[in-house]
């Protein structure tokens, strides 16, 4: 899929469409969705989840192509930095409980040629807390 004869806005649109559908994988799994696009003034995570009894901050990743990289590859270093700041912002600004676990995930998702879910690879545990 050539992106550059996209509207400008499809990599919003693209990115979307990956949290939805990151979304639909965990509650399959069994996850508990607590909340989507947490912003404060150190970032944003996509999805913050609970996982049994695990505190979940999850990245979510979605690529047309592999052609600058797998979803994956562009969850950089400072990307998990910065999830972690939220994280710890999260914490400490909501009424979340101080004892659960926490663990940072990314979900990294392949669409096809159609704009279709092709794959979604769950990394978990990508930072210790």
């Amino acid at each position: 899929m050539d992106n550059r004869r996209e509207p400008r806005h499809w990599k919003q649109l693209l990115g979307r469409y990956g949290e939805r559908k990151a979304c639909a994988y965990l509650k399959k799994q069994g996850y508990r969705i607590l909340g989507t696009n947490f912003r404060c003034k150190a970032g944003e995570v996509d999805i913050i989840a609970a996982d049994h009894e695990t505190l979940v901050f999850v990245e979510v990743k979605t690529r047309s192509s592999d052609k600058f990289g797998t979803p994956q590859e562009a969850v950089t270093a400072a990307k998990l930095r910065t999830l972690r700041q939220v994280a710890q912002y999260y914490l400490r600004e909501t009424d979340a409980p101080n004892n659960m676990p926490v663990r940072y995930d990314i979900l990294a998702l392949s669409i096809d040629q159609k704009r279709k879910l092709k794959n979604i690879e769950h990394f978990k545990n990508v930072g210790e807390f």
